[in-house]
């Protein structure tokens, strides 16, 4: 039987339990504005799901093998392992898995939309803020979110 996304809200809140974000604020704040911000674009559940775990296995909360034995959806495990970056990879490779993974794009977008945040950048230093916002519109190219 596969879990819920209320389920999977849980676990998810649990496996990155005392993690932070750059700011310093509880990372499950990033992955609730992720999931929400899915269901906003119209995603459905197991997108939903997707984006409570699109960092876990890279943000080390589970370990690598946990995906494949999880009780998600096949659909959502393979949106997570596209959203999940590897070492040593290009963004323009990330992006390809992204496009060519059927819901991943939608989850990518979630997640680059709060990470672009002003409010969110404006917590930090100047640099990074910069970087990071450079960096994200290069992946909005990428995925052809801005045309």
């Amino acid at each position: 039987m596969l879990l819920t996304a209320a389920e999977v809200e849980a676990f998810a809140r649990q496996a990155h339990a005392g993690q932070v974000d750059k700011a310093g604020r509880p990372y499950a704040e990033h992955l609730a504005a992720v999931a929400a911000g899915v269901a906003a674009r119209g995603g459905d559940e197991d997108q939903v799901v997707a984006a409570w775990l699109h960092d876990a296995v890279e943000d080390e909360a589970v370990p690598a093998g946990w995906l494949d034995t999880a009780a998600i959806s096949e659909r959502s495990r393979l949106i997570v392992l596209a959203l999940t970056k590897r070492a040593g990879e290009t963004a323009e490779d990330y992006a390809a898995r992204v496009l060519a993974t059927p819901g991943a794009r939608l989850v990518k977008e979630a997640d680059l939309a709060h990470n672009a945040d002003p409010a969110r950048l404006a917590e930090l230093d100047e640099p990074t803020a910069r970087r990071l916002t450079a960096k994200y519109a290069a992946m909005r190219e990428l995925l052809g979110l801005d045309r």
